[in-house]
């Protein structure tokens, strides 16, 4: 069977229309949208029975191929672009039935459409002289592709224009069987002449990276025309203002029956290394640097692996649901990682999560961890820690317009005291913290979130 990874960013307008039509596909048992943290509605619009919706960690549509390759459960893995609504019906079967058949490793497509500017103009020209026996491809630069998982997981996805090229000059290097298909009659959007010159760019360097005769030295010429896109701490989609309620969960041991780290910890044999930290370390800001590094070299799928061993609270998708029926921005904030708290809001369907954002090189964490700005103490907070929940209360109550006492927040541990206590209905949940309990408005101590729909109006 095959695994469909579809890469996508602000595609609200044609991603449900690319996903209906890889569920008719007979050979198909997996799909999975990796989202590069749309600004849109792309995730919503995703939502259908089959489809598993992860979010990269890192900006960029090399890093989401990767992530999804890594995800897949299956062998071979076609990649289909989400902007496209004019594929053949039998798109899937097209790029996978020459592996399936073990008659290829890597399946290029090509296409009924002139070749683009880049692709006549610089990478055919550069692939005559370089890697004259890959001449053969029309379309060198498509990104519609199948190939096995065990051969991608050998190769450089590049994070720029360039990973289209890349992705096939690396399995030529590889040895690897390839052959190119023509699926039909294809319409994309037309880039702009600075997208052009952008691509043109980085196809070249992604080509003359991989040339033999062709030094490393030689190449730092061009790292200047890398345009560097910074990440945002949060999004805030244009749907969501104007709504005027909002709920905030923590994580771990409120909607997860249980902690990612302590699990981790378990799986990845770092028990005693995280007990030390917990222990010795009293300032927050160096202890979340600490417990980062203990992940390093752990991949994306290792990781989302942990995540899902943990158990979610059995109503929590029922209630949020509702919640969300009743007008309310649904969200997470917590102290883990934003690689772990995105897993969990796609699976719970809510709008946001805001959490350290842990770094990841090529899918793998480097140990490195950024603390979002929205944490720190400003001139707004009201509590005298350096980090805290509340400060990003307050902050998401300005940027989405919302007034502090149509918020409310659920939380377990002392971490969560400030969220509780600044919000306007503070709930605590299950906890064995007796300041907490005495500064929430409400307590729960069934394994249940039913209670919020009584005083969420």
């Amino acid at each position: 069977m095959v695994s469909v990874i579809i890469p996508a960013l602000d595609e609200e307008k044609t991603i449900r229309k690319v996903i209906s039509l890889v569920c008719n596909s007979p050979v198909v048992d997996e799909i999975l949208v990796i989202d590069d943290k749309s600004f849109d509605n792309t995730i919503k619009q995703a939502r259908l029975p089959k489809v598993k919706i992860y979010t990269s960690p890192i900006l960029g549509k090399g890093h989401s191929m990767r992530d999804g390759m890594l995800l897949a459960k299956n062998e071979v893995i076609v990649y289909l672009d989400a902007d496209i609504v004019t594929y053949p019906e039998n798109v899937v079967e097209l790029l996978s039935k020459p592996i399936l058949d073990d008659k290829a490793d890597f399946v290029k497509s090509c296409f009924d459409r002139q070749a683009g500017r880049v692709t006549e103009l610089v990478a055919k020209p550069l692939l005559s002289i370089l890697f004259p026996e890959l001449s053969k491809f029309s379309q060198p630069l498509s990104g519609m592709i199948g190939a096995r998982k065990s051969m991608l997981k050998l190769i450089d996805f590049e994070n720029d224009y360039g990973v289209d090229i890349g992705i096939l000059l690396d399995m030529h290097n590889l040895g690897a069987r390839i052959s190119e298909v023509n699926i039909g009659y294809i319409e994309n959007r037309m880039q702009s002449w600075e997208q052009l010159g952008k691509m043109s760019r980085e196809v070249s360097r992604s080509i003359l990276k991989r040339a033999k005769n062709i030094e490393v030295r030689n190449l730092e010429t061009l790292e200047h025309i890398s345009i560097i896109r910074s990440q945002m701490d949060y999004a805030i989609r244009e749907s969501l203002i104007g709504l005027d309620r909002m709920i905030i969960f923590d994580m771990d041991n409120t909607l997860l029956e249980g902690s990612f780290i302590a699990t981790a910890a378990d799986e990845f044999n770092f028990k005693d290394e995280l007990i030390k930290i917990v222990t010795e370390y009293t300032n927050p800001y160096i202890r979340t640097k600490s417990i980062a590094r203990l992940l390093r070299g752990r991949s994306i799928d290792e990781i989302l692996g942990v995540v899902d061993k943990l158990s979610i609270v059995d109503d929590a998708a029922a209630v949020i649901k509702e919640l969300k029926k009743k007008g309310y921005i649904c969200g997470i904030i917590s102290d883990s990682y934003d690689a772990v708290t995105n897993h969990i809001k796609n699976k719970l369907k809510m709008d946001f999560s805001i959490a350290n954002e842990l770094e990841f090189s090529k899918s793998v964490a480097t140990g490195e961890v950024k603390v979002p700005s929205a944490f720190m103490r400003n001139k707004h907070s009201k509590c005298p820690h350096d980090f805290c929940k509340s400060n990003v209360l307050f902050e998401l109550a300005e940027k989405y317009r919302i007034d502090i006492k149509n918020i409310i927040a659920v939380g377990d541990s002392e971490n969560d005291i400030c969220l509780i206590k600044e919000s306007g209905i503070g709930v605590a949940f299950r906890s064995k913290n007796s300041y907490l309990n005495l500064v929430a408005d409400k307590i729960i101590t069934e394994n249940s979130f039913r209670e919020i729909l009584e005083i969420a109006y």
